[in-house]
């Protein structure tokens, strides 16, 4: 801001005193002056955005209340001082509530008040500029090839999608076994995209109960049902010019589906318990690590809805099917945890490299984190060896085929890994298995399965 030209327009029907005006301000040369007798001359030039009005109260057809409005309705960012010859304190008050930043009277100290009046909205317009830069530079960290780690063809061919999607705003389904990383994929589409300045809001559908998630999504007025002692705004309106990432869009129950697909479709909502619709202006990234399209001739999901999410589809690969990212991620995960925890830099054996890239991770990039800071704990001196990396043994049917064990115990580590892999879903677990939900509560209960 300070290697630009900062515009102060004067607006004064004195011309001798406007000239000295002029005259004065011109002293600093990074201000552009410009003077203006007519308050509809000045109209004519106010689309060039001045930073500054200096606008006299009493002008001929206008009052400097009239004039202020005008500016305010036409750049609410232009700030306006008011020169006046009254010194009227009700007038003033009146003024500044309605906008002006100073109110100056015409003495012989004007001059000096003006000035420095200008320097102070130059020292805040400056801040405001370097403000803007720093959230220029935190948008940069969310360059999507810092944000998710990793050279394979496959995670390649993920950057190529989110460039595309970062260029527009078009809807973005992106889909991929849990823990491969899909809100991370989501928030780099959001913080490359023309709207990454604004909102990203997160909505779990998954985790959220099926009588709240109608409130949770739209929001609630006042009395709307037991409980909703005030108004409440939901997430869209939060999210309204940003984005909103519904994740685990294949979780929402089947009634209020119809309701999303016309919020989609009309680009407004209802508040719960409410009469009016209010637009929204949202961008939409959806995630699951469903089949949709199986989930539509299930009948557990709308056709029509799943046309109108499915947009842009952004399949992320599994960890096991990435090759030597494995290794890449686990050295950045490394790093990370000990200068989190200011501790001396580890490093991982060929060994343990060895042992990492032999394991499937169920778990995906999320499992790998966590075991890969338990070896950092675990490892006594500089080097993280193949002891040091240890699996949770119900996490891998590999391991489950390798010991010699009763088919009841097969059966319960196997319930027991699927209800790990899908965050104690125990529906969507019964599914998997083909076997009765009441069968995996029974055993819960027997204390055979923890879902807790």
């Amino acid at each position: 801001m300070k290697n630009q030209a900062f515009k102060v327009f004067i607006v004064e029907d004195d011309t001798w005193y406007g000239s000295m005006l002029q005259h004065y301000l011109s002293l600093n040369p990074e201000y552009e002056i410009k003077r203006f007798e007519s308050p509809n001359d000045f109209f004519a030039q106010l689309h060039q955005n001045p930073d500054v009005v200096t606008l006299d109260y009493s002008l001929p057809d206008y009052d400097g209340a009239e004039v202020l409005k005008k500016i305010k309705e036409t750049n609410p960012d232009v700030r306006v001082i008011i020169i006046s010859g009254q010194e009227d304190v009700a007038t003033a008050i009146n003024l500044l509530k309605n906008g002006a930043f100073d109110y100056i009277v015409k003495d012989d100290e004007t001059k000096d008040r003006l000035w420095n009046s200008i320097l102070h909205l130059r020292e805040i317009s400056d801040l405001k500029q370097e403000v803007e830069t720093l959230k220029t530079q935190v948008g940069r960290k969310y360059d999507f090839s810092e944000m998710i780690i990793g050279k394979s063809d496959a995670i390649k061919k993920v950057f190529a999608m989110i460039e595309k999607a970062a260029n527009t705003n078009i809807t973005v389904s992106i889909s991929g076994e849990t823990g491969s990383g899909k809100e991370m994929v989501a928030k780099a589409i959001h913080y490359n995209s023309a709207r990454h300045k604004l909102p990203f809001v997160t909505v779990n559908v998954a985790a959220i109960p099926k009588d709240l998630i109608e409130s949770e999504l739209f929001g609630h007025e006042k009395g709307a049902f037991t409980g909703a002692v005030t108004r409440r705004i939901g997430r869209f309106e939060e999210a309204d010019k940003g984005t909103l990432f519904l994740d685990e869009i294949g979780e929402l129950d089947i009634n209020l589906q119809a309701k999303l697909l016309r919020v989609l479709q009309e680009k407004e909502i209802t508040r719960v318990g409410g009469n009016g619709t209010i637009k929204i202006d949202v961008r939409i990234i959806v995630a699951t690590h469903k089949n949709l399209m199986e989930e539509v001739k299930n009948k557990t999901f709308r056709e029509d809805l799943y046309y109108r999410l499915i947009g842009l589809p952004v399949q992320l690969p599994p960890l096991r099917e990435r090759g030597n990212d494995v290794c890449i991620l686990a050295k950045h995960f490394t790093d990370a945890f000990c200068k989190e925890n200011k501790l001396a830099k580890k490093i991982l054996s060929s060994e343990a490299q060895q042992k990492l890239m032999q394991y499937s991770f169920p778990g995906n990039v999320r499992e790998l984190k966590s075991i890969v800071e338990l070896a950092v704990v675990m490892a006594d001196d500089e080097t993280i060896l193949p002891d040091h990396i240890t699996y949770n043994t119900t996490s891998s049917i590999a391991d489950l085929l390798s010991k010699e064990i009763t088919l009841k115990e097969f059966e319960i580590q196997l319930i027991q890994h699927y209800l790990d892999k899908y965050d104690k879903d125990v529906l969507l677990v019964a599914k998997k298995l083909d076997v009765g939900k009441s069968t995996i509560y029974r055993m819960v209960q027997l204390g055979e399965l923890k879902i807790k």
